[in-house]
């Protein structure tokens, strides 16, 4: 029971450090949230006119859950998450060349408490930065609703952890920052430009919409839009966001959990 608590204990510690880190940081949320803004307005205004929504769930063609502003929203907040998401992982190499991760890894803190304050925190993070957008869908129209909003809370959630937990896994193996980010921009963002983020998948070549209904970024992005009513529902999209948040979450614990017994066990904090 004691250690229970403690590794509660560490587990809320951690987490707040990453909480902090992040408040005392305010240009990750203008790069993030700013640059997702950007986006949106210059292709809400220079492109809605070659766009042709795939909802059938609210309003009239024409009508504001069928602009193109309105589709892009679970877009845009799931650009937003995924940058945040790689400023939580660039962290985490932050800390190990500071020397943090190594003090971590071979204190008394379970590698459950160290894995889940990384992930728990840069969740967090994220889902704040991104809910800025979803905020945003009165202003092009669209009123979900308390339960609306809620439902694609909770994709945004799912989306969160998907990339959190990939960048976290891929960053707890590389020591360079710039390396990572070449890696991101090599995994990370071809999987939102497939996502449907700015395009119905419908309107895709054959061979690209194979890409996009495979794609795990895609399966909550849909699973958002449905639930805001800019894209058709479909239990597919949501059993999926919630099997690659799962999927995700689980590499990044045997990955940096494996590690951390490495680090603190067997073989010494090397």
């Amino acid at each position: 029971m004691k250690r229970s608590a403690e590794s509660r204990s560490a587990l809320i510690a951690l987490t707040r450090r990453e909480l902090v880190r992040f408040i005392r940081q305010p240009s990750r949320i203008v790069a993030a949230v700013g640059t997702g803004a950007i986006v949106w307005l210059l292709l809400a205004s220079g492109m809605a006119g070659s766009f042709v929504s795939p909802a059938i769930t609210e309003g009239t063609e024409g009508g504001p859950a069928n602009s193109y502003a309105a589709y892009l929203i679970p877009g845009m907040a799931t650009m937003i998450v995924l940058f945040a998401s790689i400023f939580s992982a660039i962290s985490l190499i932050q800390d190990r060349h500071a020397g943090f991760l190594q003090s971590v890894l071979v204190s008394p803190a379970p590698a459950w408490a160290i894995v889940g304050s990384k992930v728990a925190g840069a969740v967090i993070i994220a889902v704040l930065q991104g809910a800025i957008v979803l905020a945003a869908a009165p202003l092009v129209g669209i009123h979900p609703g308390v339960v609306g909003y809620a439902v694609a809370a909770l994709a945004l959630i799912l989306a969160a952890t998907f990339v959190s937990c990939i960048g976290m896994a891929l960053a707890w193996r590389m020591d360079s920052v710039a390396g990572f980010h070449g890696v991101m921009n090599l995994v990370l963002l071809p999987l939102w430009v497939f996502s449907g983020a700015m395009f119905p998948v419908e309107g895709m070549a054959d061979w690209m919409k194979w890409v996009a209904r495979c794609n795990p970024l895609a399966w909550s992005t849909r699973a958002m839009g449905s639930a805001l009513g800019t894209t058709n529902p479909s239990i597919l999209d949501w059993g999926g966001a919630l099997l690659a948040a799962a999927g995700a979450f689980a590499l990044a614990w045997f990955i940096m959990g494996k590690r951390h017994i490495r680090a603190g066990g067997e073989e010494g904090a090397g």
